[in-house]
């Protein structure tokens, strides 16, 4: 559970999705340095509903491999995804192919009970994105 709060800070709201999802593990040295966890919405479709890896292994390309793994074997037509405003987040998921769908505004002031600030930002709403991998 540690890191999956890395990916969403409310232990709530991922208590009330895990069980629901597929957890890919990203292991080094048997150390689990990355999680991604993915739910089926409808046939074809899946949504990555976390995405963490720990601080020390950043930017070192296993968050994209993550999700270039959740791709293989699902094979699925579309995958969406939730984030904040963080500008390095959407950098990172435009990188990996990701494109803005829509915005649901005020998503993590009306969800959470707690202020959530990344990179001196205020998360406010959720910019949700969406990607069709090539069959």
């Amino acid at each position: 559970m540690p890191l999956l709060l890395v990916g969403d800070e409310s232990e709530q709201m991922v208590r009330g999705y895990i069980g629901s999802c597929t957890i890919y593990v990203g292991t080094c040295n048997n150390d689990i340095v990355a999680v991604c966890a993915v739910m089926e919405t409808e046939p074809g479709t899946v949504e990555v509903k976390n995405l963490a890896v720990t601080q020390s292994m950043r930017r070192q390309g296993i968050g994209r491999a993550m999700l270039n793994h959740v791709e293989s074997p699902l094979n699925p037509h579309t995958i969406s995804l939730g984030t904040g405003e963080t500008p390095s987040t959407l950098r990172f998921y435009k990188s990996c192919g990701y494109e803005v769908s829509h915005i649901i505004p005020g998503f993590f002031t009306d969800n959470y009970p707690a202020p959530i600030i990344e990179e001196g930002v205020r998360l406010r709403d959720m910019i949700c994105l969406v990607k069709h991998p090539q069959h």
